[in-house]
């Protein structure tokens, strides 16, 4: 048996609709779920973004609760041919970039942060040496 994927992951956010500005508006990924007060949910290509208020979620009834603290790291993985586009419409988009990286076999990453000061990355294929 082995796993195919990480499915979905999970950021916990101050302010839903900032977060829905950022990440349908400026990354324009699709909304998939919301309820307002509480989470918004993206579709990243075929993985899942979870966006909740900590709060809100702490007190969830049925499953089991959605929250914590701290500044989170991602990745979203593109084409190379739309990596130069990425970090143009970042820049265009007022978002600064903290960091860009060179990674073996000239694989790029660049590195920016959302409202909430989560450390998001555009990244290239192959920097974990996947084809």
């Amino acid at each position: 048996m082995e796993f195919t994927q990480i499915k979905e992951t999970c950021l916990y956010v101050r302010d839903l609709h900032r977060t829905t500005h950022f990440y349908a508006d400026i990354l324009h990924l699709p909304i998939i779920g919301q309820m307002p007060g509480r989470y918004v949910f993206f579709r990243v290509g075929s993985s899942v973004l979870l966006c909740f208020d900590p709060e809100m979620s702490r007190d969830n009834h049925g499953l089991p609760p959605h929250f914590g603290s701290g500044h989170i790291h991602l990745a979203f993985e593109c084409r190379p041919e739309d990596y130069e586009a990425w970090k143009e419409m970042l820049q265009q988009s007022g978002i600064a970039m903290e960091h860009e990286e060179i990674w073996p076999h000239g694989r790029r990453s660049c590195y920016f942060r959302d409202p909430d000061q989560h450390l998001l990355e555009i990244i290239m294929p192959g920097i974990w040496g996947e084809e």
